[in-house]
Formats: C-alpha cells, structure tokens, sequence
C-alpha cells in the first residue's frame, strides 16, 4: 500500500516537472537578436532543451544516475511530458 502511494506520487512529481521543464524552455527559447525562435530553430532548440533538463532528473531512489534500460524509459517518458 504503502508502495502504491510512494509511486503515485513519484509519477505525480516527475509530470510536473516536465511540464514546468517546457514552460522555462519555451522562454528560453529566443535567438541572439532578442527574438523568439520559431519554426524548425524552435523545434531543435525545444528538443535538446527537454532532453537537457530531463537528463538532469535522471537519478534513480538511491540517489545514482539511471543507466541503461531504466534511464531510457525515464527520458522517453520525460521529453513526452507525461
């Protein structure tokens, strides 16, 4: 039971995270004139800017980084924002 709680709310924090991930990529998303990138430059900076910050949050309950199989699953699941 008490494992069922822990994992909802491990799920529950890392949506969150991504979707807060997002809306600080969205804003940091402007080119070197001060204008926001839009089009492809935005797509390709949203992209590497999600798996930036997704790659940070990869640490599994011991506190180690993810590796293989697990960190791969976390980072599909992490830049899909859900």
């Amino acid at each position: 039971m008490l494992r069922k709680i822990m994992l909802a709310g491990l799920v529950v924090a890392f949506a969150g995270g991504a979707a807060f991930a997002q809306e600080s990529c969205d804003t940091k998303a402007v080119g070197k004139d001060g204008k926001p990138l839009a089009g492809a430059a935005k797509a390709s900076f949203m992209k590497k800017c999600m798996h930036d910050s997704c790659e940070t949050k990869a640490v599994g309950s011991d506190g180690k980084k993810l590796a293989g199989a697990a960190k791969a699953s976390f980072m599909k699941k992490c830049e899909a924002g859900g």
